[in-house]
């Protein structure tokens, strides 16, 4: 063996090793960023729920963002006090966060609902739903095995009677039960008092009353009841334009299935707030 060839290619391999090292050093000081201790004080006044609902990755990302100059009222579930806290911390004036809820369109509840299978298998609302759009002979309803309410790191959804429920007074809105729901019939909608279709199927209304008896059937009654123009029938379901609705309740109160419902809660007003915050 060549003890000299070997020594030299050790030697070789340290040297490398010692100037990558020092190279790294190097870089790291150069483009190392100050650390902005907002962002940590931010960070302890967020939730920390990291439910996304703001539009990042969790609430460390967000506060990063709010430094860099993001909107400090995303925080759907911390609401108008963390966005008062946020705005002390950045020197700024608070902003108001529209309060939201989450609601669940569809009401095939298990003595009404159509199953068209027996499913056996893993309780997962996905993994149903992969075969055959699942067992529910309506294939836009509610599953029932609550991948939403393992979703919910609040405690605002339950399952009853075979369809996922949403405690109003928990729930803020924050938006992880509707990524979770693989068919897509949670919506989350601003507080106040608002009407909203709790269906999704837009099957004829002959075909889906044989399916559940509380689906929307298309008939119109809603579209012509409402004198603002803010209920219209598309595609055989009834959709509610929240901009317009005021919540007078004469499409719910005509709706023959009773398949449109009310969001009750109002707003609480930023300056309300603010007067709540400072009396803590």
């Amino acid at each position: 063996m060549d003890w000299n060839a070997v020594i030299s290619a050790v030697v070789i391999l340290v040297a490398v090793g010692g100037v990558s090292a020092i190279m790294l050093v190097i870089a790291d000081i150069l483009m190392s960023v100050p650390n902005d201790e907002r962002v940590d004080a931010i960070t302890a006044v967020l939730p920390g729920a990291n439910c996304g609902a703001c539009g990042y990755a969790g609430c460390g990302d967000y506060a990063l963002a709010i430094v860099s100059g993001a909107e400090i009222n995303q925080c759907v579930p911390g609401g108008d006090k963390t966005s008062i806290a946020i705005a002390e911390i950045m020197g700024t004036e608070a902003v108001d966060v529209i309060e939201s809820v989450a609601v669940v369109r569809c009401r095939g509840y298990c003595e009404i609902a159509v199953e068209k299978y027996e499913y056996i298998g893993i309780d997962s609302c996905t993994a149903s739903a992969g075969f055959y759009k699942g067992m529910m002979a309506c294939s836009y309803g509610c599953l029932g095995f609550g991948d939403c309410v393992s979703a919910c790191k609040f405690g605002a959804m339950t399952i009853i009677d075979g369809v996922a429920n949403c405690d109003q007074e928990v729930c803020n809105g924050c938006g992880a039960c509707a990524a979770a729901c693989p068919k897509k019939i949670i919506d989350i909608l601003p507080l106040g008092k608002k009407s909203y279709v709790s269906c999704t199927s837009k099957d004829k209304g002959g075909v889906s009353r044989k399916y559940c008896s509380n689906s929307c059937i298309g008939c119109m009654l809603c579209q012509k009841a409402c004198e603002l123009n803010a209920v219209s029938v598309v595609d055989n379901l009834a959709v509610v334009d929240n901009e317009k609705c005021t919540g007078c309740g004469a499409c719910a109160k005509v709706c023959p299935t009773g398949a449109v419902g009310m969001i009750w809660a109002e707003q609480i007003p930023l300056e309300v707030s603010i007067r709540s915050f400072a009396d803590e």
